[in-house]
């Protein structure tokens, strides 16, 4: 495994997703669940072309919907590690509706997934870091670490004995 530090870029993931009316419900709004598991694909590709392995999903920050899709309309997705810990990265996917008629596009979710690289005996491995390519990966990386900080520390409250 290539342990040189990588830019966001380089892990960089574009999905565009039709929905159909099996990926709807009754009203014709895209399934949330159904938007779940397209962030979840976009951002293990983001993570394992940062990490260089596999790596599996180890949780999803809070997340609202903002606004619905429908059924004939595009779910756009763009992923991006916003960084790289020991064994884990932080990924953010931005989720946008499309009206492929008009062009119009609008904000539906975004959410930030932490991914574990997962190495050849099945162990977490060490990660590549995460080479910032300006200012704004430099913010990001710090958002990343205070959302982590807040992670580990609920973690840490939710298994204290009560």
């Amino acid at each position: 495994m290539n342990h040189a530090a990588k830019p966001p870029s380089a892990s960089a993931t574009s999905m565009t997703e039709y929905v159909l009316p099996t990926h709807a419900n009754a009203m014709g709004n895209v399934f949330g669940g159904q938007i779940l598991a397209w962030m979840d694909l976009c951002a293990a590709m983001c993570a394992q072309r940062h990490c260089g392995t596999i790596a599996v999903t180890a949780g999803i920050d809070d997340l609202s919907f903002e606004h619905p899709v429908k059924v004939g309309q595009f779910v756009r997705l763009e992923g991006r590690v916003t960084a790289a810990f020991r064994s884990s990265v932080e990924v953010e996917v931005r989720v946008s509706g499309e009206d492929g008629s008009t062009g119009t596009i609008w904000p539906c979710v975004r959410a930030y997934l932490t991914f574990v690289a997962i190495g050849p005996v099945g162990a977490p491995a060490v990660v590549p870091p995460l080479l910032a390519e300006g200012p704004e990966d430099e913010a990001r990386r710090a958002d990343a670490e205070a959302r982590r900080r807040h992670r580990l520390e609920s973690r840490a409250r939710s298994a204290a004995p009560g």
